[in-house]
């Protein structure tokens, strides 16, 4: 039984029939993050209808342009009044494809750190892991901003970064986690082949729309188990060895127990 590292399970209408689907897919847990004050709300309700199988996290997405500063103080409020129900930050980060042809990238960019900061002295106060929005040349500033808040357990939400960047990641202890692209994608595939299993974690990321084998799916967390799959077969080890240290980096990273 796998465990689904990050979806946006708040956005999935029949929970009960979402984690029926699941489990008939060997995902017996899935870790569920929010965005903004609205999907961190439904998050925590998802957790507290089903707390055996779903876990919250409440997070400020770096790339949704339309958040304020004062939906962060929003977000802020929650963390502190929820710290001790949900089991991370997530998902937060650094903004990235926002910036695209953006005149004022820089000024987005040093926001986006002060951000960061915020929400990362938080994590530190309260002890709580962090997933990360911090994709290809955002990796660099989201790992120092780990190191100076002195956040120890964290990983980085589908990671897209050069080889030197996620080696950097994972000699300082933390993870990385992959969707299903690795089953279609070379890039993905290679970051499977460099990154040792125990800084691995998979996800869906679901509801999010793939391709390959996977076009035209509803997406959810039943895909975490194909992903584990071919991540066995990547790494040429049992399938069976693969999902239960998959699932032992998850239930390190985010304190969880084995059901």
């Amino acid at each position: 039984m796998i465990i689904d590292s990050h979806c946006h399970f708040s956005e999935f209408g029949n929970l009960r029939e979402t984690l029926r689907t699941a489990l008939a897919h060997g995902v017996w847990g899935v870790v569920a993050v929010g965005c903004d004050a609205e999907t961190n709300a439904r998050t925590l309700a998802a957790a507290a209808a089903a707390p055996k199988s779903v876990w919250a996290c409440l997070g400020f997405h770096p790339d949704w342009t339309q958040l304020t500063d004062e939906d962060l103080d929003l977000v802020a409020a929650q963390i502190a009044v929820h710290h001790s129900r949900i089991v991370g930050l997530g998902e937060v980060g650094l903004p990235w494809y926002s910036l695209e042809g953006r005149a004022d990238a820089a000024a987005l960019m040093a926001r986006g750190r002060a951000r960061l900061d915020r929400l990362l002295r938080l994590a530190s106060r309260w002890d709580l892991p962090v997933a990360l929005h911090a994709p290809h040349g955002a990796a660099v500033g989201a790992l120092g901003a780990l190191r100076a808040h002195g956040i120890e357990r964290a990983v980085f939400h589908w990671h897209k970064a050069p080889a030197d960047v996620t080696q950097a990641i994972v000699d300082a202890g933390y993870y990385v986690s992959v969707t299903p692209e690795v089953v279609y994608r070379d890039r993905d595939r290679e970051l499977v082949a460099q990154v040792p299993l125990d800084a691995l974690l998979v996800e869906s990321d679901g509801p999010w729309q793939y391709g390959g084998e996977f076009e035209g799916l509803p997406s959810g967390p039943w895909f975490a188990s194909r992903v584990a799959e071919e991540i066995a077969k990547l790494k040429q080890l049992p399938a069976d060895d693969v999902i239960h240290q998959l699932s032992t980096n998850a239930c390190r990273l985010f304190d969880l127990v084995w059901a």
